[in-house]
Parts: structure tokens; C-alpha cells; sequence
């Protein structure tokens, strides 16, 4: 259906470019997709939502989750968009997968940017998993300069509870 376009009703523009939707399957899959197409709202009036915080590539995967069309590599190519996506559009389950999947594969290069998605979502066990890297495995002191530049930018609440576990860990030694 949504790759054929049959019966298409609605519109979606991302940030690149559109694709077309079905609104009974977003509104089966999403209570905020149902509440938009249930009141007299403009995406309902003009048949059209706008994701434009979304590529047209992650919104592609976003509908293919919701049509249950699940790819593994469309997936972990764009989870962070998905979770963002989720979160916005209230998919708990989807909100799940990008979470699991997340806490897979954290090294240096990513941890810091897990750790604010997951404070910023309220992902605990990402929040943790990032953590326990971060402060248990001694990854902290090799991100050193990553490290800094997250205390000049990162939520409070975040930074403290970083000190709060680095105080954790070395109460332990």
C-alpha cells in the first residue's frame, strides 16, 4: 500500500522532498496522528502533515515501522531520527526499539550524544548504559576534550548526574 500509493490520502513533506500516506493507518498506529485527522485541525483541512525536522530518507523508515514494513538496515541508519519521531508522535513500541537498539553499540565517538538523547527522552537504561561507560570503563578521561565541550553545552540535571556517578564510583574504591 504505501509503495504503491494505493488510495493515498494525505501528504507528508519532510525536510527533502514528500511522500504519501494513508490516514487511517497513521491514526491506528499514533494518538497524536488520530487527534490531528479528528479535529478540525490544518493538516487535516489540507491533507498534509509537515515532519520538516525529518530527512525524506528517515521519514521513508518512519512510515515503513508504521505500516509494520520493518527493515534492519533502514533502521539503524536513521534510529535517532525514528526515536525523535516516536517520541513526537507518541509510538511507544517504536520508542522501544530505537532505545534497545541504541544501547547496542555505544563507544566514545557516540556515548556522549546517547547519554543527552537519552536524559532528553527519559531513556533510563540508555541513560545508564552511557553512564557505566562513561564513568566505569574510564572512557571519560580518553573524550577528554568531547567531554569538556559537553559540560559548556549539556543540560544541568545532565552534568550533575555525571558528578553524581563519578562521586558513585569513587566512594567505591
Amino acid at each position: 500500500m504505501l509503495a504503491e500509493h494505493i488510495h493515498s490520502d494525505i501528504t507528508i513533506n519532510a525536510r527533502n522532498g514528500s511522500i504519501t500516506a494513508h490516514r487511517a493507518v497513521l491514526a491506528a498506529r499514533s494518538p497524536v496522528f488520530q487527534s490531528m485527522f479528528s479535529h478540525n485541525l490544518q493538516e487535516k483541512k489540507l491533507s498534509t502533515i509537515n515532519i520538516i525536522d525529518m530527512s525524506l530518507d528517515a521519514c521513508q523508515a518512519f512510515l515503513s515501522y508504521i505500516y509494520g514494513k520493518f527493515q534492519a538496515d533502514e533502521f539503524l541508519a536513521h534510529r535517532v531520527a525514528l526515536l525523535k519521531a516516536a517520541d513526537k508522535y507518541d509510538i511507544s513500541d517504536l520508542k522501544e526499539a530505537c532505545h534497545e537498539s541504541l544501547m547496542e553499540d555505544i563507544n566514545m565517538k557516540n556515548v556522549l550524544e546517547r547519554l543527552e538523547l537519552a536524559h532528553l527522552y527519559g531513556l533510563a537504561r540508555l541513560k545508564s548504559g552511557c553512564l557505566r561507560y562513561l564513568v566505569y570503563f574510564g572512557k571519560i578521561y580518553e573524550i577528554n576534550q568531547d567531554f569538556n565541550l559537553f559540560l559548556l553545552s549539556a543540560d544541568r540535571e545532565l552534568i550533575a548526574d555525571v558528578f553524581q556517578e563519578v562521586l558513585s564510583a569513587w566512594k567505591r574504591l
